[in-house]
């Protein structure tokens, strides 16, 4: 299996950024860490191996960038001012560092993205702010509310990273049609789940707004953890 380890220093967020690629064609498929999780996660917690044969086969191709969690939404020491704003820095980070060196490596018409935990999170946001980079969305025991790391702050930028609070008032025609007919959209819970709620009430905004999406929610006692998102990944990839 190809697997390349990349460093380079991130203007967007003036530090040092790592980041693991594993695969020499396919779908690209940006993988978002869980929280504070780290660029080897991934592989470290089994998923390169259950995937495998998609990667060996030139049918998948990941592409695994570090968080900066620990510097925004997880830094209780700074003022959520300052949380939201090195999370626009790194969304700022994958577009302007991530895929560049994904188009340059991979020609794939197609971007998928996905997360598990609050990983589902960074990867469902970016989909929705940005429907004209990602076609595939697949979130895996997602959690979607961040308003919980402000501590009763909110400005603009707090809300437009809020998917549960920005969707239903989303109005643009652009967007909409974009998440209706260009993104699919998965989100793979369980009856265990602690974000089960989360997932159900995101699922039922997508519907009131018509945007297609697959609820796939596991009825086997599976609970928020890694040995549910193995099997998940086997499935929806």
């Amino acid at each position: 299996m190809n697997r390349e380890y990349h460093r380079w220093h991130s203007k967007d967020l003036n530090r040092e950024m790592e980041m693991l690629v594993f695969g020499h064609a396919g779908m690209p498929l940006i993988v978002f860490p869980t929280s504070m999780g780290r660029f080897f996660e991934y592989s470290d917690r089994g998923m390169i191996g259950v995937l495998g044969h998609k990667i060996d086969s030139g049918q998948l191709q990941l592409f695994c960038p570090d968080s900066v969690d620990m510097e925004s939404w997880y830094n209780k020491g700074a003022h959520p001012r300052w949380r939201v704003l090195r999370h626009v820095q790194y969304e700022n980070y994958i577009l302007n560092d991530v895929m560049p060196l994904i188009r340059n490596k991979n020609n794939s018409p197609q971007l998928a993205v996905t997360g598990c935990s609050f990983g589902g999170y960074q990867a469902l946001n970016f989909a929705l702010k940005h429907p004209d980079v990602a076609t595939h969305c697949v979130c895996m025991s997602g959690s979607y509310d961040i308003k919980q790391f402000l501590n009763g702050y909110y400005d603009n930028d707090c809300y437009f990273n809020n998917p549960p609070d920005f969707l239903p008032n989303m109005n643009d025609d652009w967007f909409l049609r974009q998440y209706r007919e260009r993104v699919r959209w998965v989100l793979g819970t369980a009856d265990w789940d602690i974000c089960l709620d989360q997932n159900i009430r995101m699922a039922g905004i997508m519907h009131a707004k018509g945007i297609p999406h697959w609820l796939d929610i596991w009825g086997d006692h599976t609970e928020h953890d890694w040995p549910a998102w193995l099997r998940m990944a086997v499935k929806y990839f």
